[in-house]
């Protein structure tokens, strides 16, 4: 049975994992290739060539006025060798890996906390 794959992250969701954003327009690409640089998993790239690259993206270059001007810099999951790909080269980028970050929110660590000082206080209580 084929698997339902989210068009956009819903706000509820903890992360992006799954997603598949639409790259309609240089906005949107640019919007992706930020979401997937502050991702804490990898992204599976298909390039306009065929190509698939998939890793982890740990730099970019996003200021320039056109597409052919900004790059991001890889860390392919299958090399030792960083890769720099333009924005232009890009046809379709996927949330393909875990995130790790998912559920590690600041505000997730203070209900843990105060969960955990609730309990240490009910047990001395006792």
């Amino acid at each position: 049975m084929p698997q339902e794959t989210p068009s956009h992250p819903d706000a509820a969701q903890a992360s992006l994992e799954g997603w598949i954003p639409p790259l309609a327009s240089d906005a949107a690409i640019r919007d992706a290739l930020e979401k997937a640089f502050d991702y804490r998993g990898d992204v599976t790239l298909t390039l306009k060539d065929g190509q698939h690259i998939e890793g982890y993206i740990f730099d970019r270059q996003s200021t320039g006025p056109a597409l052919a001007d900004c790059f991001i810099r890889v860390f392919p999951r299958d090399s030792d060798q960083k890769q720099s790909i333009r924005y232009s080269a890009i046809a379709a980028i996927t949330f393909s890996g875990r995130d790790t970050a998912a559920g590690k929110s600041f505000q997730a660590w203070i209900k843990q906390y105060w969960q955990t000082k609730r309990a240490a206080a009910g047990a001395a209580g006792q």
